[in-house]
């Protein structure tokens, strides 16, 4: 059974970090790029941050760049996005995806509030 479970949401201050995790299970995840999403209420689903399979190149929209940074442990089958400097505009449910295959996570709610 494919899952992929994120986790490390939570409510956290301006200016604060999260770390979240994407753990992979059900299909030989070492194999494909990874990529984070996030989703505001009322605003469409827009890509944050995307992570070869072999972890050597990322990229990052405009809107995270310099603050977020995505990585991957392939032996531990899990991706991160360590996110710094948080805004409240960075409020949204987080989702792990796998592009190639189709696969989602059921997504974590990160707020940023003071």
């Amino acid at each position: 059974q494919v899952q992929l479970v994120e986790s490390g949401g939570g409510l956290v201050q301006p200016g604060g970090s999260l770390r979240l995790s994407c753990a992979a299970s059900g299909f030989t995840f070492s194999n494909w790029a990874v990529r984070w999403y996030r989703q505001a209420p009322g605003k469409e689903r827009e890509s944050v941050a995307t992570i070869t399979s072999s972890g050597i190149s990322a990229a990052y929209a405009d809107s995270v760049k310099g603050r977020f940074t995505i990585s991957r442990d392939n032996a531990k089958n899990t991706v991160y996005l360590q996110m710094n400097s948080l805004k409240p505009e960075d409020t949204a449910v987080y989702y792990c995806n796998c592009p190639a295959r189709g696969y989602w996570g059921q997504g974590t709610q990160v707020t940023v509030s003071s």
